[in-house]
């Protein structure tokens, strides 16, 4: 993930964990089929998945998730999930230090949402996604990061899109898709430098929740960071529904997360308000046919990187212009 690292230098490795933190070598896995074919009917891609392995196949599994079945969910979860690190003060100030999310929010946003979306259309093995971890390691291996804060990081990446789309997507999850984004992202942890990344879905979240108990607490920098985020997402529709969109992000972020950054909590009429326009959303693509294009790097909405990934290398991503 790239949260952005301070300007001061410095000579440590780029993911800082205590001395007996456990080092974990790379598994090799297939990589994801580009050109998979769904099997009739609405839940075809569903039919798909259950035929794969979750520890082997989850690359595959990953992609079908993200690329055919809820592209939009996925890239909205995520959204949040970067979002919610920022609760974190230590994560927060690394990032306030920078003045990047007050000066240049959009092309931060865009760097980390294409290095991800490249790792899971291509795979992180294959020459786009090597090239994307290269990059993601460059940025960060210039600075001293705590390997408790990258190891959070990479927990909201596996676990708040498996949330949202259990909670506003078209249909449930089916329980391959849950433990394929573990074992994917874990292993996309490892060849990060990540540390002690626990061997199984359940201590991983477990650790994720233990680890939002107790550093999920307000600071200034948290709500500048969220602020910076809020208007950033402000950004991308008319000033006029500028209001509106403040309110639709306070009633989509839970008490925990209003209280760490500050922001006043949603009345429960507006959450219900924004929560059944979601809904509402998931029923209308339940009728839609299947996707057979994957969109998981075709992300149109990004305004730093045009007609990407026509023209573009993930190595372009993140360098400054």
């Amino acid at each position: 993930m790239t949260t952005t690292p301070p300007r001061t230098r410095s000579r440590k490795a780029a993911v800082v964990a205590k001395p007996e933190a456990r080092i974990e070598k790379a598994g090799t896995f297939p990589p994801p089929n580009r050109d998979p074919h769904p099997k009739r009917g609405r839940m075809g891609w569903v039919e798909v998945i259950e035929e794969l392995d979750p520890v082997t196949q989850h690359q595959d599994i990953v992609r079908i998730t993200a690329g055919y079945e809820f592209p939009w969910d996925y890239q909205r979860s995520l959204e949040f999930a970067l979002f919610r690190t920022y609760c974190v003060p230590s994560i927060s100030e690394l990032l306030a230090r920078t003045g990047e999310f007050e000066k240049r929010p959009q092309k931060r946003y865009d760097d980390t949402a294409l290095l991800m979306a490249e790792l899971v259309e291509h795979g992180y093995d294959a020459e786009r996604g090597r090239e994307s971890l290269r990059n993601i390691n460059r940025m960060h291996g210039k600075y001293s990061i705590d390997n408790d804060d990258m190891l959070y990081v990479l927990s909201t990446f596996v676990y708040d899109p498996l949330d949202w789309i259990d909670r506003y997507g078209w249909r449930r999850l089916h329980p391959k898709e849950r433990l394929a984004s573990f074992y994917f992202y874990r292993q996309v942890g490892i060849r990060m430098g990540i540390k002690d990344i626990p061997e199984s879905f359940q201590e991983f979240h477990r650790f994720k929740l233990e680890y939002e108990r107790e550093k999920f607490t307000y600071s200034d920098d948290n709500h500048a960071i969220g602020t910076y985020t809020l208007r950033l997402f402000q950004s991308w529709y008319p000033k006029v529904l500028n209001k509106g969109i403040e309110k639709v992000v306070f009633a989509l972020i839970d008490d925990r997360m209003a209280s760490a950054f500050g922001f006043p909590k949603s009345s429960p009429q507006v959450t219900e308000i924004v929560e059944g326009a979601l809904r509402a959303r998931s029923a209308l693509v339940r009728r839609l046919p299947k996707r057979r294009v994957s969109l998981s790097a075709g992300n149109a909405t990004n305004r730093t990187y045009p007609g990407y990934p026509l023209g573009y290398r993930p190595n372009d991503l993140g360098v400054e212009h």
